[in-house]
């Protein structure tokens, strides 16, 4: 009898076992994170500027729930992104099963929000409410994203809860491997959302390479 678990449920262990799946410390496997500007334009700024003041601001009376993090932040970065325009298409809630070889298992789940570029995952998005460590996500987010329907491209995630967003890069040929981007946080010192903008642009021009 085949057995199904959830995303959410799975652990790094279970993906190290059940996929071979190992992490990948050299930093030039993820350049997309490392190697990014901060540049941003005037109009960008005041955007990101304002984003960040709205989440301060509402972070006062805590926690911001997962659906409150989607519409005060994670909106108005995939659009700045241009992430709702052609070549780039928008799906939300998306159904994800994938199979263990030889174990028996079915691990499913549902994406909050997936950008694709015609057949290729671009980028996994999961999202948490505000009081949630991101990190704890981590597993679930990689799970999604070994789903990819395209396992010669490299799929990338990133897992926000509003103040802290943890980039992810993945591939999985000809072993599956991963790595993670250093944390980024509204907690700092500036705005650190012209980085993570930076990053989702970097992102999605690996995506036509």
């Amino acid at each position: 009898m085949v057995k199904t678990i959830q995303a959410k449920l799975v652990k790094l262990s279970d993906l190290k076992h059940k996929f071979g799946l190992t992490l990948v410390r050299d930093p030039l496997f993820f350049p997309e994170w490392s190697d990014v500007s901060t540049d941003v334009s005037g109009l960008e700024k005041f955007w990101l500027d304002r984003v960040q003041a709205n989440f301060s601001s509402l972070m006062e009376d805590p926690p911001i729930l997962e659906n409150g993090v989607k519409m005060l932040v994670l909106s108005p970065l995939l659009d700045l992104a241009g992430f709702y325009q052609p070549p780039y298409r928008l799906e939300t809630e998306t159904g994800i099963e994938i199979e263990a070889e030889d174990e028996g298992e079915i691990i499913r789940g549902r994406i909050d929000a997936l950008i694709l570029r015609e057949k290729f995952w671009l980028v996994v998005i999961e999202s948490k409410q505000s009081d949630f460590t991101v990190t704890k996500a981590v597993p679930q987010t990689l799970t999604y994203m070994l789903g990819s329907p395209n396992p010669k491209r490299a799929t990338f995630g990133m897992i926000t809860n509003g103040n802290d967003f943890l980039f992810l890069k993945l591939v999985q040929q000809p072993a599956p491997q991963y790595a993670n981007s250093r944390l980024f946080s509204l907690i700092n010192p500036g705005n650190e959302l012209y980085e993570v903008l930076g990053v989702l642009k970097k992102i999605g021009t690996a995506s036509t390479k």
